[in-house]
């Protein structure tokens, strides 16, 4: 007997920790994904984001601490398929299907109405090619057939890994505003990208992992739009103590031998007055998602 899920749309996931042999590819992960929000899940390649996924969706057993999608582990979940909708980059259907069909063998997997399967053709702008062989189809149309799949048991929770791939301008726009409406609804997303700009507009909240632990779990708002200032002055040492004792701690030393310091401008210049630090110049600008991104993660291409 399978776990009735708890109706709440809420992913769990605690002290997650995932080994390969002596790879360590997540290491104490902990974040919660909360409906009615789109949560990009960001990080390196190689931090493990893929990783996690698939322990949400029960393809890989932890080596430590847990997963839950409304309140159980996914694979005791009752009906899983009308929970959870997923879409993960190694999917595909039967080259010599045509993507109805492949959508009604889906659909009678799960046990929804062959009803169902027009629906979602429509929803993601499939109808017209429904009839087509699968092989037929370029990355972006088989990106959307894959979400057609992950649509039919009218899920509550989406989990998608790259679902932006092989799309064009106009595909992307669609898919910005299908995520956003979805969550508006009260559903959750989870939706993991390398395409950062993408991210920036379409997320509400971030998750962002390096090296398999978590770096930020917050408001898109307020990693996006952090104020940074970069501050020349006569002692760069006492300054960035200065400013730690004051609860700034996202302090690097730049080549000119100055400071790059996550603060706004005023606290910095009030903070150096008080150290009798002289300060010969103060430039504030607002660190984009990808700067912020870079300073979390060490550098790390997404």
């Amino acid at each position: 007997m399978g776990r009735e899920p708890d109706g709440s749309g809420r992913i769990e996931v605690s002290g997650l920790a995932k080994r390969f042999g002596t790879v360590e590819a997540v290491r104490g992960l902990s974040f919660t994904v909360e409906p009615g929000a789109v949560t990009g899940f960001l990080g390196p390649n190689g931090s493990g984001k893929t990783t996690t996924l698939r322990a949400i969706l029960g393809l890989v057993a932890p080596t430590a601490g847990s997963t839950l999608v409304e309140g159980a582990p996914y694979p005791e979940l009752t009906a899983p398929g009308r929970v959870v909708g997923a879409v993960l980059e190694a999917q595909g259907a039967h080259p010599a299907r045509t993507a109805r069909r492949h959508l009604q063998v889906c659909a009678s997997a799960i046990g929804v109405a062959e009803e169902r399967v027009d629906e979602v053709l429509a929803l993601v702008g499939l109808a017209d090619a429904a009839d087509r062989a699968a092989g037929g189809y370029s990355l972006g149309m088989a990106q959307r057939l894959a979400l057609a799949v992950a649509l039919l048991g009218d899920p509550r929770i989406l989990v998608l890994d790259e679902p932006g791939n092989g799309l064009d301008p106009q595909g992307i726009a669609w898919l910005r505003e299908f995520l956003r409406g979805f969550a508006r609804s009260g559903r959750t997303v989870l939706v993991s990208s390398h395409q950062l700009a993408e991210i920036a507009q379409t997320a509400d909240r971030l998750v962002v992992i390096s090296a398999g632990a978590c770096v930020y779990q917050g408001a898109a708002d307020g990693l996006h739009g952090r104020p940074a200032v970069r501050v020349r002055c006569s002692d760069p040492v006492r300054l960035a103590e200065a400013l730690a004792a004051r609860g700034v701690l996202e302090i690097d030393h730049v080549a000119d031998g100055g400071l790059a310091v996550a603060a706004d401008a005023v606290l910095v210049g009030d903070t150096a007055l008080a150290a009798g630090v002289a300060v010969y110049g103060l430039v504030e600008e607002r660190a984009d998602l990808e700067a912020m991104f870079l300073r979390l993660t060490g550098g790390g291409v997404a």
